[in-house]
């Protein structure tokens, strides 16, 4: 399978861009189209296969973004980095049907929607029409609430069947199932348990037939587990997280250190024998 004209037969990174100012990690840091232009071509320069653009946080606690709001913060750094000569796909992270319209519009490739097109009626219609590719992620209630108390009986096999059912309604809107990528959603309702139980078992997710996308980079519970507290200092057990994934069957790896992670991965495809 190619995703964006790329093929698959080894991980591919994904750059995250955001233009946000309260995202977890990086909010605030790009200020302005010009500076967010710059950053993505850093990161394509670095060795980003993909651009993942998002103009609205979606961390534990974050609260919704007006769409005109959304729109005016990415559909214009996707035309600028268009105009600048960029020509690596780029992904609009959203799950607002007229963002991501926006976004195409814009020159985007493809939707990563962390609600999987439960959050807007129109986004299944919108990624249809277009014939792009889509992201489903998994995710438990909204970025305000997910991390109050999440509960799984057995947290892979809810997450697959979660993701089963979201690939069964993209079919049915008339989304091809060979532009389908899928994502267990690493802290989107999830404990530190539930996070190491997806990863440990991240493997049954090739059940599904469809690219598996990874996005752990720098989150809470790297911080917990090795003890660093700034998301920004998170670098070594990102590595860690996104070899193991790739191990695992990862073919998508979501990442904010692109340069680190391309040369772990090229030391990582070396001794697996596979062309980085």
């Amino acid at each position: 399978m190619t995703l964006c004209g790329l093929t698959l037969d080894r991980p591919r990174i994904m750059g995250i861009l955001n233009v946000t100012p309260d995202s977890f990690s990086d909010g605030g840091r790009l200020d302005g189209v010009a500076a967010a232009m710059a950053r993505g071509q850093a990161m394509v320069a670095e060795g980003a296969d993909i651009l993942d653009i998002g103009g609205e946080s979606t961390r534990p606690g974050a609260v919704l973004v007006p769409v005109d709001e959304e729109i005016s913060r990415t559909a214009p750094v996707i035309r600028a980095l268009r105009a600048a000569g960029v020509t690596a796909p780029i992904s609009i992270d959203t799950r607002k049907a007229a963002v991501a319209r926006a976004a195409l519009e814009a020159g985007a490739d493809m939707v990563n929607d962390v609600t999987a097109l439960r959050f807007d009626a129109d986004m299944a219609a919108v990624v249809a029409e277009a014939g792009c590719p889509v992201c489903l992620m998994h995710s438990k209630g909204d970025p305000e609430t997910m991390q109050n108390a999440p509960a799984y009986a057995d947290v892979t096999t809810e997450v697959l069947a979660h993701l089963r059912a979201a690939i069964a309604r993209a079919e049915a809107a008339g989304i091809a199932r060979d532009r389908i990528v899928v994502d267990p959603g690493i802290g989107f309702g999830k404990t530190q348990e539930h996070n190491l139980a997806l990863l440990r078992e991240l493997a049954r997710f090739g059940d599904l037939g469809l690219p598996i996308l990874l996005g752990a980079s720098r989150k809470r519970f790297i911080g917990t587990i090795t003890g660093v507290e700034v998301a920004a200092d998170r670098l070594a057990g990102s590595l860690a997280v996104a070899l193991h994934g790739a191990r695992l069957g990862a073919r998508i790896l979501r990442v904010h250190d692109v340069r680190e992670t391309k040369e772990a991965l090229a030391m990582w495809c070396a001794i697996e024998g596979e062309t980085a």
